[in-house]
């Protein structure tokens, strides 16, 4: 298996709920740091919600290994940012034997 090409600077964030004082909570995310990251798309869709049209892409993206339990080990739900792009991340696994690097499976949404 030959090694990634760690090529695009992404940050990765972890949502923030704070209560809303009516029984709710509003979301926010938070960043955590920066990750280079090989990002490879692998499948898309479009779908209609409410009226709009939604493109879905999925993508893998590679990053360094980290232990489990650090803050920059990236988890399910966390997502990467780029710019204006969001990739929600939906699985983790590492992608070698020895965990040198991650696999992140993860989502784009845009409403088009």
């Amino acid at each position: 298996m030959s090694a990634p090409r760690l090529n695009r600077k992404l940050v990765l964030e972890a949502p923030v709920r704070t209560d809303d004082g009516a029984g709710g909570y509003t979301e926010t995310w938070a960043a955590l740091g920066s990750l280079w990251a090989e990002v490879t798309a692998r499948s898309g869709s479009e779908r209609a919600v409410g009226g709009a049209s939604v493109s879905r892409v999925g993508y893998r993206i590679v990053v360094r290994g980290a232990p489990e339990g650090a803050q920059m080990r990236p988890a399910p739900e966390q997502r990467f940012s780029e710019g204006t792009r969001r990739f929600v991340i939906r699985a983790v696994a590492e992608r070698d034997p020895r965990g040198q690097y991650l696999t992140c499976f993860a989502d784009e949404e845009v409403a088009a």
